[in-house]
């Protein structure tokens, strides 16, 4: 299942070995993200639509969204780079349901492929999350000890690269 996350090194740069334990399913105007697929920056101007299954009511999720790529994937010295936050998301619903505390920034690659991972957490209680002071040199791992969220129950990526205007037509 975690398979395509350690072959494009999600497992590793970003998270530590999880099991999976949550359904999620992400997708751009009604685009499946799979683990690994290339999405053009233009298709991912707005906020994915994040469903949720494998919890109840009573349980609450996290959902980050970041880049491990930045500025390049050769040398990524500014890993990671922010680009969305929505926690207290209930169980069987869609980050609609959630509380945004960093709003959805597009991707925009400039050098290189870059993998855009959307990370989920289960909370150990409603309102316990506090948004990171920056978007820039975000720690997935760190902010998740800081949050006391544990490993991920879910995750998936996709890669983007700059588009050129031939590819945009």
């Amino acid at each position: 299942m975690s398979e395509p996350l350690v072959i494009g090194r999600v497992i590793g740069d970003v998270l530590d070995s999880f099991t999976p334990t949550t359904k999620m399913s992400v997708s751009y105007n009604k685009k499946q993200v799979c683990n690994g697929h290339e999405l053009f920056p233009s298709a991912v101007t707005t906020k994915p639509r994040v469903e949720i299954q494998g919890g109840d009511m009573r349980c609450f999720f996290t959902l980050i969204m970041t880049d491990p790529d930045v500025p390049g994937p050769s040398d990524p010295y500014l890993r990671e780079h922010l680009h969305w936050i929505v926690t207290d998301i209930p169980g069987t619903t869609d980050a609609t349901f959630g509380r945004e505390v960093v709003s959805y920034e597009m991707p925009k690659p400039n050098i290189g492929i870059h993998r855009f991972v959307f990370v989920l957490f289960k909370q150990k209680s409603r309102q316990s999350v506090n948004p990171p002071s920056s978007r820039d040199h975000f720690n997935t791992r760190n902010f998740a000890a800081e949050n006391d969220l544990g490993l991920p129950v879910a995750a998936v990526y996709f890669n983007a690269q700059r588009e050129t205007a031939a590819r945009r037509r």
